[in-house]
């Protein structure tokens, strides 16, 4: 099972496309609680060169609450990651985690239907990216 769903994409430059990605997930009723700039974080930490790439935290509060209820430590698997990175040839991929297979681990069927539910709504967003 593939851990990802992803996409390349046409944007006129990166923040165009992280823009295009992130007004998506509101569509589908995703905040986004996190945004890390990896670019920034690797240069800074490292003094290493790094394509742009950004990583997306992607809540769902209603099924984020779901999921807590069902069990209390899946916070480590919360928010859903979304990433966005510049491709060499200019374009854009756009890669999110499937939550079945993140959360699969876990054994709880408590998480299946809420797992399920956002893979649904995650494959919708990279799908209609374009």
């Amino acid at each position: 099972m593939s851990y990802t769903f992803h996409r390349t994409i046409t944007a006129p430059d990166f923040d165009q496309a992280v823009h295009q990605v992130t007004e998506a997930l509101k569509a589908e009723g995703f905040g986004i609680i996190s945004s890390i700039d990896m670019k920034a974080t690797m240069k800074k930490k490292l003094d290493v060169e790094l394509r742009n790439y950004q990583i997306l935290g992607a809540c769902h509060p209603a099924s984020a609450y779901q999921a807590l209820q069902a069990e209390p430590r899946i916070g480590v698997f919360l928010p859903c990651n979304v990433v966005v990175q510049e491709l060499d040839h200019g374009a854009f991929e756009v890669a999110a985690v499937d939550p079945l297979a993140s959360m699969g681990a876990v054994k709880n069927p408590g998480l299946e239907k809420v797992a399920a539910e956002i893979r649904s709504k995650l494959n919708k967003v990279v799908d209609q990216l374009q």
